[in-house]
């Protein structure tokens, strides 16, 4: 990601976004606090150059990083991290989830009731970082991931938030129909597409915007 990067900026390569799953493991945004890794022997920890705290990826986990021209796409830092937080919705939606987001933090939520309550958990996060108007990193959505795992971090260092899943919500599709709606929600905001994973590492499954290749 990070040549990848580089290459975009320098204007030798194609943007990019890639979809993929990790195995287990903490990842520690730069805003990341000691004390919200709660279980550090758990799973391998690294340290990234996003944005954000700490989060979990794993299997049953949708993850997209996007790579593009934030300035030209999208104009400036707030507006791209509100495209991607669209992104997610749109997707959502058309799996029949509704999501939303929340003021104050960064991410997408899904609304549920607790004896007449309203209360949200998180099933989409974000952590992203700029070089040169080239963004990185991105996002995740939780399609049917052990959710049990968050359990030893302080998700995104928001404390008392739930988190939940595609699957918990009774809504069991396959990571395929997932990455359909996404495709049709990033050429909503991005532009069009076309698949180039056979181009890219065997660990990806790789989209790049229409014309840039």
């Amino acid at each position: 990601m990070e040549e990848r990067v580089g290459a975009i900026a320098a204007g030798r390569a194609a943007e990019l976004v890639w979809l993929l799953e990790h195995p287990p493991i903490y990842t520690a945004g730069t805003s990341a606090k000691p004390a919200d890794l709660l279980d550090p022997d758990r799973f391998p920890v690294y340290r990234t150059g996003r944005g954000g705290q700490y989060t979990y990826h794993g299997p049953g986990q949708r993850i997209c990083y996007v790579m593009v021209d934030v300035a030209h796409r999208f104009g400036d830092v707030r507006s791209f991290v509100g495209g991607l937080e669209a992104i997610i919705i749109d997707a959502l939606a058309d799996l029949g989830v509704a999501a939303e987001t929340q003021p104050g933090n960064v991410g997408v939520w899904v609304r549920r009731t607790d004896a007449g309550v309203a209360t949200y958990d998180k099933i989409g996060a974000i952590g992203v970082r700029l070089r040169r108007w080239v963004s990185f990193h991105g996002f995740s959505i939780n399609v049917a991931p052990d959710l049990e795992h968050f359990a030893g971090i302080v998700p995104c260092g928001i404390h008392g938030a739930g988190v939940t899943s595609l699957a918990r919500l009774g809504c069991r599709v396959a990571m395929d129909d997932v990455d359909r709606a996404l495709r049709v929600a990033l050429e909503r905001r991005i532009g069009p597409l076309r698949d180039v994973g056979s181009q890219e590492p065997a660990s990806t499954r790789s989209i790049a915007a229409k014309g840039l290749i």
